[in-house]
């Protein structure tokens, strides 16, 4: 989302207290279980009862674990939606969600998914507090003009202001319950968002890129920068990489600034630009003149007003490492980048996509074996209703593409189908792939359009097979809710909702999905998670493994019907057995799928499956 103005916070008296309520189905709306191969019909996603907390709900193949309210001091009873207290990203460390709120954090602790109880609330304002977390270190971006060094809620009122923090914060979180303030860094635009990154050559250091979407800072403020599109070392047209030693954060400090959008033949830094954008809906064009009116002349304008206009790209919305596979994705603004990474200090441009359907590329995601890569668009900025039934599919959806040697091609967009009210925020957000073997799986946010779960391992043909919306916060006119980040930890999605707390869902069995499936994914367990630093995923060898993949032959018929009800015998007669006897029929077992990879339908899934055995046989 791009950031709101961020003004002093005055908090109501009596403001409500961090309550969990566990259900396994909604309470006010509708639960749908469908075990046929078609989502519910009509969509029980239209047409819901508007409200706060007793808004109407909707839910296919998922289940809610718990509803947790933001804690007393990010909460105001007396003003839904209030636009200081939006909560923001999530990052995940041992049994703690740590959710950003543009007017600081809250850390809750999801031992216990159905109770969540929180650990911390720390009041540190200054949008849009996207958070992450390694080993002990937490680190908390911070654009806005009102955000200081020392946190206080006065913001800050001068043009030029040592008390002012534009860049990155920095925590040392080994005592979660006292995190401890131990630096900041700061940068020329500010920190929109940022990434962690790690490098597999240096085990001293983590690094962080920084994208800074805000205007360029006085140089009387921070001596460097420069506005300027002309001046060779223009804050314009770049990231910031920040190093972080973990024996010292206080040492952090940017060390390189790489020119990502330079045209390499011609040696210019304004390399990139953007490609001529869909026009928007002529009723959409008069409101937005209308608001802009509104708030002109407005305190606190947002994160130092937006930038000058200047030729090319200038900065990007988000990046998304895979140290895996050596690559980033870049969501600029105005194209999507591929990036190698290999040489994490300075990153370069391999790539670059653009699209007329896209308006503001915002994230990206690839999928675990490096062969696709999606980027979602974020038009209207967030807080716009962008899926009504007028809109365009193609507009304010994902866009998937193959990855080849460092091509990247066009398949198809994605976008959830329920069509939203006019009084609701709603375009593509933040997301995670859901380990389920064998398959390309994620689950988006999709702010007031809810929680989408789609299958894109056709990237052709990208599916929903599970989705959670509640109704629009307000009948009557736009008030901003919904999920800002949606990710799959530890067997849970954890939904970070601007309006309404922390919502945990479970993945109940579908025709779309087997229980075994979801055993399996449970199966994959993170120390920590920082969704746009993409772990690679592995599974342990299970039963529950092995079965995935029958399901997945199965449904597809991958396999010849007798030949599978002969491999589920075996495998059920293995796990009835013990020692050195499981071992040998795994064993054989395997070696077999050698030989049915080379006939069956699906090769490929019936190799997976003599691969898992094979692990399965190794276990002691």
């Amino acid at each position: 989302m791009r950031a709101a103005p961020i003004l002093s916070l005055t908090f109501a008296a009596g403001l409500l207290s961090a309550a969990g309520c566990a259900s396994s189905s909604t309470s006010s709306g509708v639960m749908a279980s469908d075990m046929g191969m078609g989502a519910p019909s009509p969509d029980p996603r239209v047409g819901q009862r508007a409200g706060w907390f007793d808004a109407g709900q909707a839910s296919w193949n998922l289940a809610v674990v718990s509803k947790t309210r933001p804690s007393s001091g990010f909460i105001n009873e007396s003003t839904p939606g209030d636009r200081r207290l939006v909560n923001s990203d999530l990052a995940f460390t041992g049994p703690y969600a740590i959710q950003g709120n543009y007017s600081g954090y809250q850390v809750w602790n999801i031992s216990n998914p159905r109770s969540p109880t929180l650990t911390t609330a720390y009041i540190c304002p200054g949008s849009q507090s996207d958070v992450s977390v390694y080993r002990n270190l937490m680190f908390v971006s911070g654009e806005a003009t009102t955000g200081r060094l020392d946190c206080g809620l006065q913001g800050v009122a001068d043009t030029v202001s040592s008390a002012r923090l534009r860049g990155i914060r920095i925590f040392d979180v080994s005592d979660m319950a006292h995190p401890k303030y131990v630096a900041n860094v700061q940068t020329c635009r500010g920190s929109h968002t940022h990434t962690v990154v790690t490098d597999p050559k240096d085990d001293a250091n983590v690094y962080v890129y920084v994208s800074g979407s805000a205007a360029v800072r006085s140089p009387t403020e921070l001596p460097g920068c420069s506005a300027d599109p002309n001046d060779p070392n223009t804050a314009l047209f770049r990231i910031e990489v920040i190093r972080v030693p973990l024996a010292h954060p206080e040492q952090a400090a940017v060390v390189s600034h790489p020119r990502i959008f330079s045209d390499v033949a011609s040696g210019a830094i304004n390399g990139l630009t953007t490609v001529p954008r869909h026009a928007e809906p002529a009723a959409d064009v008069a409101q937005q003149a209308a608001a802009r009116a509104a708030r002109a002349g407005a305190a606190g304008a947002r994160a130092g007003g937006p930038p000058a206009r200047v030729p090319g790209i200038t900065q990007c919305h988000d990046i998304t490492v895979y140290p895996a596979i050596g690559l980033a994705g870049g969501a600029c603004a105005g194209m999507g980048l591929l990036l190698d990474i290999r040489d994490v200090a300075n990153p370069r441009r391999i790539g670059a996509v653009a699209d007329s359907n896209f308006s503001f590329w915002h994230s990206a995601t690839f999928n675990n074996d490096g062969t696709k890569v999606l980027f979602s668009d974020e038009w209207g900025g967030g807080s716009q209703p962008r899926c009504r039934v007028t809109d365009n599919k193609e507009w304010g959806a994902d866009a998937i593409f193959s990855l080849v040697d460092g091509k990247m091609a066009f398949q198809s967009y994605y976008k959830m189908p329920a069509p939203q009210t006019v009084n609701e925020n709603c375009v593509a957000h933040n997301g995670s792939l859901i380990p389920i073997p064998g398959r390309d799986v994620m689950v988006q946010s999709w702010y007031q359009g809810g929680i989408s779960v789609f299958d894109w391992t056709d990237a052709k043909h990208p599916r929903e097979i599970a989705f959670f919306d509640y109704g629009p916060m307000d009948s009557s006119k736009l008030v901003d809710a919904g999920y800002w980040s949606s990710y799959w930890y530890n067997g849970y999605i954890v939904g970070s909702e601007i309006s309404r707390g922390l919502d945990i869902f479970e993945l109940t069995p579908s025709a779309f999905l087997s229980q075994n499936e979801i055993d399996a994914a449970k199966s994959v367990h993170f120390d920590h998670l920082n969704v746009q630093d993409q772990p690679k995923l592995v599974w342990p060898p299970t039963f529950a493994l092995a079965r995935a993949y029958t399901d997945q032959l199965r449904r597809d018929n991958g396999i010849s019907g007798d030949r599978l009800a002969a491999i589920t015998r075996d495998i059920d007669r293995a796990e009835r057995l013990a020692g050195s006897e499981r071992r040998s029929v795994l064993s054989d077992l395997a070696t077999t799928m050698d030989q049915d990879g080379q006939v069956a339908r699906d090769g490929a899934k019936v190799r997976m499956l003599g691969k898992a055995l094979r692990e399965l046989s190794a276990v002691p």
